[in-house]
């Protein structure tokens, strides 16, 4: 039941933000005005029209989408206090570029590499630690081909001994990363293991990591926002649309997965609320 309902819900987020991701919320919005134009409603299509371009400078002048991921960034610490000793680290996928990685048959990475960089500096500072890295979704070319052999290219071209590295290759989510990976992993009540993500990511992935009996501790990485930079004024329309879909991805997908139960709240912080 768990694997049907799963599956529900995968592909109606994938359904849902394929409608309401920004950008393509404003491709479709002007397909709909233009519909209008040409069915003979000019007024409401100048009024529809106007109000896009308005939009459009709000997005280009404004940075709405770094005032929204701020306080997902700055929920945790960066360069957070650690123990002397760790039991485990996790790496969640997202920062592999699947499709070019088997296409030109080498290592191709997302803006989120700072996932892999910080997992592979801190497998070195704690050389004891189980290594884990979680992420299953394959290429559209060969969909043997996945996130976790684009991984461990990566870490094998960097000198690791990828036998000591645990890899996870069926999850396709956030949800799926902890679930499967601690299915895999088996951790012990008490052990200290410590969670790799991007920085907007963190709490999300805090909260169903804690919602599946297994904490964490959060190491965030990847910052979009600068503090101290997010009231001034510019003019960069594509950089802010793109910093506002990632951030209006984040606060969905937190808004998503504590209405179905993944989480134990909105933006979650501690295991201290989780059974």
């Amino acid at each position: 039941m768990l694997k049907t309902v799963d599956s529900v819900f995968y592909w109606v987020s994938k359904l849902v933000w394929g409608l309401f991701a920004p950008d393509h919320l404003l491709l479709i919005l002007l397909t709909l005005v233009c519909g209008l134009l040409w069915s003979g409603y000019q007024q409401i299509a100048l009024y529809g029209f106007s109000a896009l371009v308005l939009l459009c400078w709000v997005i280009a002048l404004l940075p709405v989408g770094s005032w929204l991921l701020l306080p997902l960034e700055t929920k945790f610490p960066a360069n957070p206090p650690l123990p002397e000793q760790l039991d485990g680290i996790i790496m969640l996928a997202g920062a592999e570029k699947i499709d070019a990685s088997y296409a030109w048959q080498q290592v191709e990475l997302k803006a989120y590499s700072e996932r892999a960089l910080s997992f592979m500096q801190m497998a070195r500072k704690y050389p004891d630690a189980r290594l884990v890295f979680t992420g299953g979704l394959g290429s559209k070319l060969d969909k043997q081909f996945q996130e976790a052999d684009v991984a461990a290219r990566l870490f094998e071209q960097q000198g690791f001994d990828i036998g000591t590295i645990q890899f996870e290759r069926r999850s396709r989510n956030t949800y799926e990363n902890a679930l499967l990976g601690k299915e895999l992993v088996r951790p012990e009540k008490g052990e200290k293991w410590l969670l790799i993500t991007s920085a907007s990511h963190m709490p999300r992935a805090v909260g169903v990591f804690c919602r599946v009996g297994w904490p964490v501790i959060p190491y965030p990485v990847d910052h979009w926002t600068v503090p101290g930079e997010s009231t001034s004024l510019g003019f960069a329309f594509g950089e802010n649309l793109e910093q506002l879909t990632y951030a209006v991805r984040e606060w969905l997908g937190l808004a998503a997965y504590h209405i179905t139960g993944k989480t134990s709240a909105w933006v979650p912080d501690t295991c201290s609320n989780e059974p």
